[in-house]
């Protein structure tokens, strides 16, 4: 490995979560090619790194663990390599109250269980509390991605434990705000449709369209409906859109006539665009009215009192979503 692209990996990671780290691995703990395994704890080490050879049932979890399922035939798998050519790479714990706690490796710590080994390689880091939980995040999201729902669960835990903004987060985990924010608004869904997401029988994208939709029985309907049907995001979209143009009609006790759907047909594609994008953006109903001199208004519903505190959280300076202006 270069020395470049060391220097890639560390920027990217943080200061603290690289040095926690080491040298970098693959998700299954093997060394990067280039790099030599440390089988031993070095004399002189600024770290303090200890390298031991641990009972496996003294090793706690990692309470900060987003990852709920582990697919056990990959366990297996990773556990047949390491009976054939052995651990490469050590698990890292912590001490904690006495006891030893998994930082990183888990997989590992599986297989080697799997494997029917009773002691496992790790080494003894220092690490507190908000430094295990952002690599558990990182660990997870750069080598084998948790599905949305857990991410985003992994994203609110550690907004609500440390009391920061996200903002915060991305800054500290070098990742776009707005990717925190799309997969939190995810938790907003009812559990029967979060339980679809997190079974993959709609995707993230799926889950997204339905936030606009106030009604929590229509989401989960039309969920479903997604599910049976086998609708794309695309058509999914569409669906929503054509549902709250219906809802408004109905809110406002308005008959649409042929003239005006047919004005709704002629209004401009970019517009059109733009509108949707808010709605996915929002996650409530956005209606955009532009007149031919170019001045118009935006309106932004909202159906209840905390969703309201939505909205203006969102919009207020330090928390702005990242709009697409559909070209």
């Amino acid at each position: 490995m270069t020395s470049s692209s060391a220097g890639t990996k560390d920027r990217r990671l943080g200061k603290g979560l690289a040095a926690l780290l080491g040298s970098p691995m693959d998700e299954d703990g093997m060394l990067s090619e280039g790099d030599s395994p440390r089988g031993k704890s070095r004399e002189g080490d600024s770290a303090g790194v200890q390298t031991l050879s641990l009972p496996v049932n003294e090793i706690e979890n990692n309470p900060f663990q987003p990852r709920r399922e582990f697919n056990p035939d990959e366990i297996a798998s990773l556990a047949e390599s390491i009976k054939s050519h052995q651990q490469l790479q050590p698990i890292l714990v912590r001490i904690v109250d006495g006891r030893y706690q998994l930082i990183s490796g888990e997989r590992r710590l599986r297989a080697t269980i799997h494997a029917g080994m009773d002691t496992i390689r790790a080494e003894v880091r220092e690490a507190d509390d908000r430094l295990v939980a952002e690599l558990a995040i990182i660990e997870n999201l750069q080598r084998k991605d948790l599905n949305p729902i857990e991410k985003a669960l992994s994203f609110k835990r550690y907004i609500d434990e440390h009391k920061c903004k996200q903002d915060d987060l991305a800054r500290r985990l070098s990742i776009d705000r707005s990717t925190i924010a799309n997969l939190m608004r995810l938790l907003e869904l009812p559990e029967s449709v979060l339980d679809l997401l997190q079974a993959g029988k709609i995707t993230a994208g799926h889950a997204r369209a339905l936030l606009p939709i106030g009604d929590e029985q229509v989401q989960i309907t039309t969920a479903k409906k997604i599910m049976d049907e086998r609708i794309s995001v695309r058509a999914t979209e569409s669906l929503v859109a054509e549902m709250l143009k219906a809802e408004e009609d109905q809110e406002t006790g308005r008959k649409v006539t042929n003239a005006t759907r047919q004005k709704r047909r002629q209004t401009s594609p970019h517009i059109e665009a733009m509108q949707q994008e808010f709605r996915m953006v929002f996650g409530t109903k956005v209606e955009i009215k532009s007149s031919a001199r170019g001045r118009g208004k935006i309106t932004i519903h909202f159906s209840d009192g905390e969703e309201f505190e939505r909205l203006r959280t969102m919009l207020t300076a330090e928390s702005r979503p990242q709009l697409r202006v559909a070209g």
